[in-house]
């Protein structure tokens, strides 16, 4: 984890405070994986997920002296920045697209909510007669991510198979999808 033995993060963020691009270097690769990883988990978007770890990973080395060792560990300090850097990246997107919405609502005009609600249900039941109609092998996996939003890898550990087959039965599994959907044969 970290390069110089018997050097805590602890110890490395004071320096890094100080200006000592060598600390940062260490406390960056010691932290960027976990910030990604749990940028990913919350907006499950890695690009967005890489901008907000460069985001932190800047913050960290711009307010570094605010570190208090007393009030807990380093990580614990970096992983609460990425949190509240994470949570308010969420925020502002779901602030712009209620925007959007109130926006695109005073411009549309009045629709048959009936029709629409109709509609929305005719999809959903035929979805589910394609869903139901594909190998089990396929269905569940793409169950796994789509309604229970889990990644590939994610996936692939919850049912013990390698990552490689489970992105190619989903595939394969979203080509049959898109037939029966699209009442091809």
């Amino acid at each position: 984890m970290l390069r110089e033995p018997g050097i805590r993060a602890e110890e490395l963020l004071p320096r890094v405070a100080e200006g000592d691009t060598d600390a940062f270097a260490e406390i960056y690769d010691a932290f960027s994986g976990t910030v990604m990883g749990l940028a990913c988990r919350i907006l499950r978007d890695p690009a967005q997920a890489e901008e907000v770890t460069q985001d932190v990973m800047i913050e960290v080395w711009r307010t570094a002296d605010r570190y208090d060792p007393e009030r807990g560990t380093a990580k614990a300090w970096v992983l609460t920045l990425a949190h509240r850097r994470t949570v308010d990246r969420v925020r502002t997107a779901q602030a712009s697209k209620d925007r959007e919405r109130a926006s695109s609502l005073l411009a549309e005009p009045d629709f048959d909510q009936v029709a629409e609600t109709v509609l929305i249900h005719d999809e959903q039941r035929r979805v589910y007669h394609c869903l139901a109609s594909l190998a089990r092998v396929q269905r569940v996996p793409l169950v796994l991510a789509y309604y229970q939003g889990l990644t590939y890898l994610e996936v692939a550990e919850a049912l013990s198979t390698p990552a490689g087959t489970v992105k190619s039965r989903m595939r394969a599994g979203l080509q049959q999808l898109r037939t029966c959907l699209e009442g091809k044969p």
